[in-house]
């Protein structure tokens, strides 16, 4: 089972391979996905697919901004860029994602920290 710091590198990492199998592997099937914070949740195995597979064929392109960061309990967070192509120019956007594991080392919640002013030309 891959530590919480192994598994968000697994999620950058499947995510630049376009490998949304990869990503969807490390959620719990009655995952929760909040993307961004404050909007409807994405919540079971259908959703967290659909989500998923939509998001990586944007062709969209994650970079860590900092280490990734653990914590004593069953989160660990990161900060990232992502960059993309929308509505036919190149954006970027500076997101923070924290993610609760649960007890078998599966994402069981994750929550994408990011607003309107977070979205820039680039």
């Amino acid at each position: 089972m891959p530590t919480p710091k192994e598994a968000l590198q697994g999620y950058i990492d499947a995510w630049n391979a376009g490998d949304a199998e990869a990503i969807i592997a490390l959620f719990a099937d009655d995952a929760v996905i909040v993307d961004p914070y404050g909007t409807p949740p994405h919540e079971g195995r259908d959703a967290i697919r659909a989500f998923y597979e939509g998001g990586v064929k944007t062709g969209a392109k994650l970079s860590l901004d900092t280490p990734i960061r653990g914590s004593h309990g069953d989160r660990a967070a990161m900060a990232f860029t992502v960059e993309l192509a929308l509505e036919g120019a190149a954006r970027r956007i500076r997101v923070i994602d924290v993610m609760t594991f649960d007890e078998h080392g599966k994402i069981s919640r994750m929550e994408a920290h990011w607003g309107p002013d977070d979205m820039e030309q680039s």
